[in-house]
C-alpha cells in the first residue's frame, strides 16, 4: 500500500498545513500555534486550573509547564494559587495575554470562515462525522491495547 492511499497519511498531511499556516500566522505577533491554543483555552472571567489545559489541548505536562514559564517570562498570563486549596493553581491572562488570545482567536475565526466558504456545508456535516468515527475508533482499540493489537493482527495487510 502506498503511502497516498492510508487514511492517516492523509490526516497528518492536512494537519500539516494547518499547523504551517497557523505557525506563520502566529509568527507575525511573537507567538506559535500553541502558545495561540494555550491562550484560548484560558478562561477570561476565572482563569484555568494549569492541569486542565494541557489534557484540553493534547500537550504533555512537561511541555506545558515550560510553556507557562515562557508565557509568564512574557507577562501574558499570572498564575494564581487558589485560596480554598492551596495545591491548586489557576492560569489567568494579562492584558496583553488577552490581546494575544484575541488575536489567535481571530487566526481560528479566519480559517474556518475561508474553509466553510470553499467547502459546502453538507459536505462539511459528513467530514465531522466522518472525523468523529475515525477518533471513535481509534479511541476504542487503543482503550485495551491488547485486544486492540489482537485485531490489527487480523486484518490481512495487503502490499
Amino acid at each position: 500500500m502506498k503511502k497516498e492511499e492510508t487514511i492517516d497519511f492523509h490526516i497528518k498531511w492536512t494537519w500539516h498545513a494547518i499547523s504551517r499556516m497557523y505557525n506563520i500566522y502566529a509568527g507575525q505577533n511573537d507567538m506559535t500555534m500553541s502558545i495561540g491554543y494555550v491562550l484560548l483555552n484560558i478562561d477570561l472571567e476565572n482563569g484555568t486550573p494549569a492541569t486542565k489545559i494541557g489534557p484540553s489541548i493534547g500537550m504533555e505536562p512537561r511541555s506545558l509547564t515550560r510553556m507557562l514559564k515562557s508565557l509568564e517570562e512574557k507577562g501574558w498570563i499570572y498564575r494564581k494559587t487558589d485560596e480554598k486549596d492551596k495545591r491548586f493553581v489557576n492560569v489567568f491572562l494579562t492584558e496583553a495575554g488577552k490581546e494575544k488570545r484575541n488575536f489567535a482567536r481571530d487566526g481560528v475565526k479566519a480559517f474556518n470562515h475561508t474553509i466553510r466558504e470553499e467547502i459546502p456545508a453538507d459536505k462539511l456535516a459528513i467530514f465531522m462525522e466522518v472525523v468523529d468515527k475515525i477518533k471513535d475508533v481509534v479511541e476504542e482499540r487503543t482503550e485495551d491495547t491488547r485486544s486492540g493489537l489482537e485485531d490489527l493482527k487480523k486484518v490481512e495487510v495487503v502490499h
